[in-house]
């Protein structure tokens, strides 16, 4: 299968970079080299370093790039592991940071992948296959309330309780292994009337199970301050997130960087020399146009916001 993904709000996230030719920027979620093949061709004597936790991403990725240009390194890694990557490099500040936190195309329609709930497949849901968690260790091992705090967390689903209870109840008798089983037994735990005025009820807590695997919002706030604390002055840090839970977090960290004092409003004088780090491009979130809605129905749930460093 082809490694095809189609890059969300691709001139918003360039102009957003407000990319200079011998600036060095970082795209912490490379994919298909759809952001990071325009950065790319957007640099002189500039460089680009991406890295990802996908090896299919990074092989197809790096070939991609090779073609336009020699001005770019790929790391396999988690971008949360940013400041080791960028000391290993030898690299000390950067222009700009780009993360597009949404699961690529190619994992979603690559069946054997296990992320999607329309195909069959063995539950899997890992970006990086060297992960020992997958997702039917999530489904078969923990704890009904481990389980019950993820689907609620990280899936915000409102029959958690039964959704639990029948996973629990299944895997008693037989071993849950592939998407189909745990998408049925999803089906089976909501009533058919919420299913039609909803839609498909394994969105949510799918969306949970590959979050858990993939520790996707763990570490996510302090890595976003370290890419903050090592941009240059003017530098632009854009992220796409695709679900609440991202975005609250990096509205916070944005918000945190654009507020001067911190300290409690009956204290008469700051004693907590927090400054304003960066001023924010866009205070609402920018979203997919009409007409990229139209070409790509994964657009949807898009939001982006950018800031500047001070």
């Amino acid at each position: 299968m082809e490694f095809k993904h189609k890059p969300v709000m691709l001139n918003e996230c360039l102009e957003g970079l407000n990319i200079k030719s011998d600036g060095i920027y970082f795209d912490g979620t490379l994919g298909g080299a759809g952001h990071s093949s325009e950065i790319l061709k957007r640099l002189t004597t500039g460089k680009l370093i991406a890295t990802d936790k996908d090896d299919d991403a990074l092989k197809v990725s790096t070939q991609r790039l090779s073609k336009i240009s020699s001005n770019f390194v790929t790391v396999k890694s988690d971008f949360k592991k940013f400041d080791n990557v960028l000391d290993n490099l030898g690299i000390e500040k950067i222009d700009g940071v780009l993360l597009d936190l949404g699961v690529s195309s190619y994992q979603l329609d690559n069946a054997e992948r296990g992320f999607s709930y329309i195909a069959d497949a063995p539950l899997d849901m890992r970006m990086d296959r060297t992960n020992p968690l997958t997702a039917e260790v999530v489904v078969n091992e923990y704890s009904a309330e481990k389980l019950t705090k993820i689907f609620y967390e990280y899936g915000e689903e409102s029959f958690t309780k039964q959704i639990v209870k029948n996973i629990v109840e299944f895997r008693q008798q037989q071993k849950i292994t592939t998407t189909k089983m745990l998408a049925d037994i999803i089906k089976n735990s909501v009533p058919k009337i919420v299913q039609m005025q909803r839609g498909n009820p394994c969105k949510k807590v799918f969306q949970a199970i590959r979050i858990e695997v993939n520790g996707e919002l763990t570490g996510l706030y302090e890595v976003i301050n370290q890419m903050i604390k090592r941009l240059n002055k003017g530098g632009r840090i854009a992220i796409l997130t695709f679900h609440s839970l991202e975005d609250r977090i990096v509205k916070d960290v944005f918000k945190e960087n654009n507020t001067g004092c911190i300290c409690p409003k009956n204290i008469p004088i700051c004693v907590c020399g927090h400054k304003e780090s960066v001023k924010l491009i866009n205070k609402k979130p920018i979203t997919a146009s009409k007409e990229e809605l139209k070409e790509n129905s994964r657009s949807a749930s898009a939001k982006l916001r950018i800031a500047e460093k001070l």
